[in-house]
């Protein structure tokens, strides 16, 4: 956050936490804590895990849970992203530091984490007021994050826990099935073209490269940057981290990184267009071109990684709108996710004869 912008919220109805219980759990188990009484905000970006704001006194900190409901299996680990954080903050400082981790459920209703509040500019769907967007600074941004993502995967991770992480070998596969599964466990509806899609995803595996720590989420408002936007000095949401293919971690970047010339849908389905639609900001292919340069990869496949990237994208959004439809969440900024999926399914598909 950064003076004069806030990006806190009252909590949204139906996910309190139980203060009392959650401030004597804070000041007994964290050192430094002032006696006084916890107040407690919720992050407006997100539509996955809930985060939010604590702060006693001049102490501030943040909690992550998992939604309320059922949840897809192996998602929502509160544990493995504290123990990915736990290693990563000392090799790559935009990783927030974790504080503690806690499978007591009587706290705040699941399992939870608490780590350290950075103060910087997240950039979404516009700029602060304060700051003058010229194409200059839009493009300085651009070249921030692929270099900050050709940093995270040059991570020498053998030396840490993250080796547990995940089995490098056969990942792509791995993925590319696992994401067919969770997509057909969430189905409330009919896609156009995902029979098609399915069988190309799977005819088309590509052999991965050298696996690195891969965020696997990477997108400009998971970023956190200076005042001066000159540096990222903050990173989050690692909840996808694992040990993998780096080209699906572009990939990945690239379904949410959107262009001016986008279809309609793809960059309003969820609300206000993306700030890069800006000019200044990196086409895709200029994204990926600076990427291969900086980090001496071969992206001729990136096209696959791509894909998969807005299948896997549409993948999350129907899990949330399963969520919705079901009332396992009351967000009505879920209502219209299956026309945001059936969007995304369909540019995965076009995006196979470009």
């Amino acid at each position: 956050m950064v003076e004069g912008v806030k990006d806190t919220i009252p909590v949204r109805k139906g996910e309190e936490l139980n203060i009392p219980v959650l401030e004597a759990f804070i000041k007994e188990y964290l050192e430094g804590i002032p006696d006084k009484p916890l107040m407690v905000e919720q992050f407006r970006a997100g539509h996955s895990n809930l985060t939010y704001q604590l702060s006693i006194g001049d102490w501030e900190a943040v909690l992550r849970r998992p939604p309320h409901g059922p949840v897809a299996p192996k998602a929502h680990d509160m544990n493995r992203e504290y123990k990915i954080l736990k290693e990563l903050n000392p090799l790559f400082p935009s990783a927030p530091k974790p504080y503690l981790f806690s499978e007591n459920k009587e706290i705040v209703g699941s399992t939870f984490f608490i780590m350290e509040r950075k103060k910087g500019i997240v950039i979404d769907t516009e700029f602060p007021s304060s700051i003058e967007a010229t194409p200059d600074l839009c493009r300085r941004i651009s070249e921030i994050m692929v270099e900050q993502l050709v940093e995270l995967h040059r991570i020498d991770y053998m030396n840490t826990e993250l080796t547990k992480l995940s089995h490098p070998d056969g990942f792509m596969e791995r993925q590319v099935h696992g994401w067919l599964s969770r997509c057909e466990r969430a189905k409330t509806d009919e896609i156009e073209g995902f029979d098609f899609l399915k069988k190309w995803l799977i005819d088309s595996i590509p052999v991965s490269g050298t696996p690195t720590v891969i965020h696997y989420d990477y997108k400009l408002n998971n970023a956190m940057f200076s005042k001066d936007l000159t540096e990222m000095v903050g990173l989050f949401d690692w909840e996808m981290t694992t040990i993998g293919d780096p080209l699906a971690d572009l990939g990945a970047a690239m379904s949410y990184w959107t262009q001016d010339d986008d279809p309609i849908m793809l960059k309003k389905g969820l609300g206000k267009a993306p700030i890069t639609v800006n000019k200044g900001f990196f086409t895709r292919n200029e994204f990926i071109e600076m990427y291969a340069k900086k980090s001496g990869r071969d992206v001729s496949n990136i096209d696959f990684y791509v894909t998969f990237a807005y299948f896997k994208l549409a993948v999350i959004c129907q899990q949330i709108y399963f969520r919705y439809k079901n009332g396992q969440t009351s967000d009505n900024r879920f209502a219209h996710f299956n026309h945001f999926v059936n969007s995304l399914i369909q540019h995965a598909c076009n995006n196979i004869f470009k």
